[in-house]
């Protein structure tokens, strides 16, 4: 610059624009400074009781210079001089730029003469250097110092704030709406900034100001005109502003961290004395449980029952795991308090914390021991106690067990030993009874040693004073008694078995004799009913007259079979004469059988009148299989003519279809005779027909007189036909092809030779690799290409067979010696003479009618230069004929 400039040796300052000349430029900015830099000395001024109104003037003696830098950096300057002289005046600036310097400002172009000499320009440069050193210098935000750091810091804290966007120290602040998010920012209670407008410059920088004024502290250094004007802001004039409010806003939170401070010391302090009462409250309810624990654990009262010394032990197991654990880690985490507040507390360079007496962590611990101790005597006094109760338990309830179980098996028995259920069974039921009563006897006898164990276990309990040995005596005294009792009804219940058992083997014998000759007897009714019951269906005289022999052979046999029904039926009189004479109750029918006499005589009736029925039926079907047997002869004579027949016209047409005897002509010919023959055949095929019918309305199904069917002759029948039809036709297109190729019979004759030499398979058909054997024996030399050329050519439909007509048409192409079309339309210059055209009556003329008709309905009038009414000509004929494709 070309007045004054400061290199402070941190380089805080970065270099800006000539300050001599911008003055020059702007006085307005001369005055922006005047009155920035004015009130930034009076708010450090006033801190001594004093202030200038004039910087350059008010500075001229050095004074208020020194008392500036004495506030501002808190130190003190060397004495000034008092004097009045100019000497004095120069003096005392020295000592204030010499300090200013040794702060590590360089000074440039500016000297204390210029100062004294109230040079307005040096001045304002003289206090912007101070300002820049002691206001600016030291702002440092993230990394950053000086201008850039309080820029920085200016665009963190107005970041959150819409309209705001601090990017300079000029016209970024000129709507205001930054310096009224600064002070948003911290101190929100201040300003409603949700009211601020942008297009309001000149509110938002007065309500600012006016604030930062009142509630900060910070004097009014900028006019809202001279901000909003159309100059740009000074610079420095707002750098200097707004480093008031960045001291201002930072002094305060320094505040704040003090305060913070004092109050976290405050906060351990009550942590401390918290952890204190928490430990001896804990400390004393812990010890006071334990005292009224151990009492208990000491207490060796026994008891009479074990349920009642169970419940001791799960009340001491629900001790061991509900009550104790919740103590134990409050003991430890009484330990880990102590513990804690110690440590807190020598950290804190407190005193030792002293707990009440007999509180002590070594207190606990041994009061806790105790408790352990008691514990575990308690633990050993419930174990051997309830060894003590379980064996006479175990003894009382062995007892209870076998009484239950013997109580058990006896339940029941006396009334099973006294009923009388043998009066009414059968023997079989007698036996059953008799063995069941002797596993009951034997069962009696194994029960015999419970019996014994049951008195020897009561005894014991009587012996060993059980508590409730009155109520054991009274079960063990009538579980004797009652066995006593079931040995008697044992005895008495053999007795009357054994007695029974023997009146009923005798009834049993004839009860088993007749089981044994009536139900071979009744199943032989029943399968003479059903035989003659049986609805037959035979399809042959053969069946039939087995049918009738076999009947015949039944009625034989009738006589011996009423013997034996007369036979058994003696043996079931001679039981009931038994029963009657020994007067026994009998419980039931024979166990053997359930064919009683009854049911016999009944079937042997039924049998009885079967048989002549049976005799009617056999007579009427062997009558209807005759009149059968007459109807398979006579179609199987029919079919057995028919069906060679056929067959036989099959083979003649294939042989005249593939030979070659004779002309086209004559096989067509031919062919139309066996046609006519074979239609004239027709009315054999309908009276089989009818033959056919018959049998189907007899429900005849088979046929041993012929091995051919009615299905068999109708298709052999419709391919006949179809046969002969499709020969015809092939013949006649042959023929077509023919005249119409003007192959000669000779050709026609080798075309057939070579197809029927190849027709390896005797189809009437070659596939596709005969075929082409058939073109390599005729001289044809051709790759995969041409042949499946020739190919799509034969075999249009891709059916991989060659019919004798495609072979024909092939051959007819590569050989035949036909007209061309220039042939054809050299003819038609022929007939037309020297015209260009030939009138329709000549072409009537000249063709058949049906010919002539066709070529006139298909052509086009002459339409040439010297047209002829009712004339055709070249072209109109040319596409009758072959169509546009061969023009």
């Amino acid at each position: 610059m070309d007045h004054y400039d400061s290199q402070q040796t941190n380089d805080y300052m970065q270099p800006e624009e000539d300050w001599d000349r911008d003055m020059l430029l702007d006085p307005a900015w001369e005055k922006q400074q005047r009155k920035t830099f004015t009130a930034w000395c009076n708010s450090h001024l006033r801190k001594a009781g004093t202030q200038i109104e004039n910087i350059e003037e008010d500075f001229r003696d050095g004074l208020k210079l020194m008392l500036l830098l004495e506030v501002i950096s808190g130190e003190r300057l060397a004495k000034p001089e008092r004097g009045k002289m100019r000497v004095h005046k120069i003096s005392n600036v020295n000592k204030a730029l010499d300090f200013i310097a040794s702060k590590g400002v360089k000074l440039v172009s500016i000297g204390a003469e210029e100062i004294v000499d109230g040079n307005v320009k040096m001045t304002l440069g003289m206090i912007w250097t101070i300002i820049l050193r002691f206001a600016i210098q030291d702002i440092s935000v993230e990394e950053t110092s000086a201008k850039e750091g309080l820029l920085l810091w200016c665009q963190r804290k107005t970041a959150p704030y819409k309209n705001v966007n601090i990017q300079n120290f000029h016209i970024s602040w000129k709507d205001g709406l930054g310096f009224c998010a600064l002070i948003h920012r911290h101190r929100p209670e201040l300003i409603d900034y949700g009211k601020l407008r942008k297009d309001d410059p000149l509110t938002n920088l007065n309500t600012a100001f006016d604030v930062a004024e009142k509630y900060l502290d910070i004097p009014k250094m900028l006019d809202a005109e001279d901000i909003i004007g159309p100059l740009r802001p000074d610079e420095k004039a707002i750098m200097t502003y707004v480093s008031c409010y960045y001291h201002a806003f930072s002094g305060a939170q320094k505040a704040e961290t003090a305060a913070n401070r004092i109050c976290k010391v405050l906060a351990v302090n009550q942590e401390n004395e918290q952890l204190m009462e928490d430990y001896e409250k804990l400390a004393s309810d812990l010890l006071e449980w334990i005292r009224r624990t151990i009492p208990w654990l000491e207490n060796r009262a026994p008891e009479n029952t074990m349920q009642a010394m169970q419940q001791k032990l799960e009340d001491f197991r629900d001790y061991r795991r509900l009550h104790k654990p919740p103590k134990v880690q409050e003991k430890c985490q009484l330990e880990i308090n102590f513990n804690t507040l110690q440590t807190k507390l020598r950290l804190s360079n407190r005193p030792a914390f002293m707990p009440s007496e007999g509180k002590m962590v070594s207190d606990i611990n041994n009061a806790w021991g105790g408790l352990e101790q008691a514990e575990k005597g308690y633990e050993e006094w419930l174990l051997n106690e309830i060894r003590r109760l379980e064996r006479l338990d175990h003894l009382a309830e062995k007892f209870r067990q076998k009484a239950s179980i013997h109580e058990s098996w006896t339940d029941g028995k006396e009334a099973m030993l006294q009923q009388k259920d043998y009066e009414t069974a059968t023997l079989s039921e007698i036996k059953a009874l008799l063995k069941k009563h002797e596993a009951f006897e034997s069962d009696l006898a194994a029960h015999q040693d419970r019996v014994e164990q049951i008195a020897a276990i009561a005894q014991e309990l009587n012996e060993l004073d059980y508590y409730d040995s009155p109520s054991v005596n009274a079960r063990c005294q009538k579980i004797c008694d009652q066995w006593d009792n079931l040995g008697a009804l044992t005895q008495k219940r053999r007795e009357a078995l054994e007695r029974t058992e023997k009146l009923l083997e005798t009834i049993d014998q004839l009860y088993l004799e007749y089981a044994k000759r009536a139900a071979p007897f009744n199943n032989w009714m029943e399968g003479a009913m059903e035989d003659l019951q049986d609805t037959f269906i035979v399809h042959t005289i053969e069946e039939i007259q087995g049918l009738t022999t076999a009947h015949e052979q039944f009625k034989a046999t009738l006589p011996d079979a009423d013997k034996e029904r007369q036979a058994i039926l003696g043996i079931h009189n001679e039981v009931s004469k038994i029963v009657q004479t020994y007067h026994v109750n009998m419980a039931g029918t024979n166990p053997y059988t359930t064919i009683t006499p009854q049911e016999i005589n009944g079937k042997w009736d039924h049998v009885r009148q079967l048989v002549p029925r049976r005799d009617q039926a056999l007579m009427e079907e062997h009558t209807r299989q005759q009149q059968n047997e007459r109807l398979r002869k006579q179609f199987g004579a029919q079919a057995n003519v028919i069906g060679p027949w056929i067959q036989t016209k099959m083979e003649e047409i294939g042989r005249i279809s593939i030979e070659m005897h004779g002309t086209l002509e004559d096989q067509l010919s031919h062919l139309r005779q066996y046609e006519k023959s074979i239609i004239n055949y027709k009315p054999k095929i309908d009276q089989l027909e009818g033959d056919h019918q018959q049998i189907q309305e007899a429900l005849i199904f088979d046929n041993k007189h012929t091995n051919y069917t009615m299905e068999h002759i109708r298709v052999g029948w419709e391919q006949l036909l179809t046969t002969i039809a499709r020969t015809i036709n092939e013949v006649e297109n042959q023929i077509l092809t023919r005249d119409a190729k003007g192959i000669s019979q000779e050709q026609m004759n080798e075309f057939r030779a070579s197809f029927n030499h190849f027709d390896r398979k005797k189809t009437g058909m070659m596939d596709s690799e005969d075929f082409r054997a058939c073109l390599i024996s005729m001289g044809y030399n051709m790759g995969e290409a041409e042949f499946a050329r020739i190919m799509s050519i034969v075999d249009p439909n891709r059916l991989g067979v060659v019919t004798f007509q495609a072979f024909i048409d092939f051959m007819s192409r590569e050989t035949a010696d036909t007209d061309t079309a220039d042939q054809v339309m050299a003819s038609f210059k022929i007939l037309a003479g020297d015209k260009n055209y030939i009138t329709v009556d000549e072409l009537r003329r000249e063709l058949p009618p049906d010919q002539a008709e066709y070529c006139i309905a298909r052509m086009a009038p002459y339409s040439g230069p010297d047209a002829v009414p009712g004339a055709l000509d070249y072209m109109s004929f040319s596409t009758a004929l072959y169509g546009e494709s061969d023009l």
